[in-house]
């Protein structure tokens, strides 16, 4: 990344209103997200491996599947069969690395915390996110995505919606780094779990619905009259 991007960032940065007022706008017009959509941490864990690549719908027949077969218990995912997992989570892509994926994670909550995940996520946040991304095909935002859904902590998630919309704006240039990114929402929002989670599922709806890859509808889009 050039000197000139990170500049830009950190420049943003210090500009605590931003994060604030995107989120006062995006919460007016969605109200309470319900993300992240799981019964259970594991379930979100889970979740957070397959819905690398692909999109959520594709996850949802993958966990259906794994909960057709009784198969969402820390024991079970240990016993499979990398083939077996395969076939189950085959919806969510890459099925063959996501299976892999899944098996270093449950081996680390079986072999450090005799397959109790409750004993990894109940660590503080700095820890967790280590161990985490200490895994093998676990990176920062599916790290945090496991530390703020699963184990509700102060970790603010990063995207590709968030830095889309954040580039379109001109608050980050295109090569975005997201340290730079989270340190910037999580110094300019207050210190509530609930905002966090919210927040993220906002620019992911946003990014869907608006702020799409290859066409933008400004005009439809909430955050249209928002200036910085």
């Amino acid at each position: 990344m050039s000197l000139n991007t990170r500049q830009t960032l950190r420049k943003t940065s210090l500009n605590d209103s931003i994060p604030s007022e995107i989120y006062a706008i995006l919460a007016s017009h969605y109200g309470a997200s319900g993300w992240w959509p799981g019964d259970s941490p594991l379930e979100i864990a889970v979740g957070a491996i397959l819905t690398q690549n692909t999109a959520w719908v594709n996850v949802k027949k993958a966990i259906d599947n794994l909960k057709s077969y009784g198969m969402l218990d820390v024991e079970k995912l240990f016993l499979a069969d990398l083939s077996e997992l395969a076939a189950l989570i085959r919806p969510s892509g890459y099925y063959n690395v996501k299976s892999r994926r899944l098996k270093n994670l449950i081996s680390v909550i079986m072999d450090r915390y005799a397959g109790d995940l409750d004993a990894l996520l109940s660590r503080d946040l700095d820890q967790v996110r280590t161990i985490l991304l200490g895994i093998n095909g676990i990176g920062k935002e599916t790290a945090d995505s496991i530390c703020c859904y699963a184990a509700d902590k102060l970790a603010f998630v990063v995207d590709a919606y968030t830095a889309r919309i954040l580039q379109r704006h001109g608050l980050a240039d295109i090569r975005w780094v997201y340290d730079d990114i989270q340190s910037m929402f999580q110094q300019g929002l207050p210190p509530s779990i609930e905002v966090y989670k919210d927040l993220h599922a906002y620019f992911v709806f946003v990014g869907k619905e608006f702020c799409l890859s290859k066409r933008m509808l400004c005009l439809e889009c909430p955050l249209r009259d928002w200036m910085h």
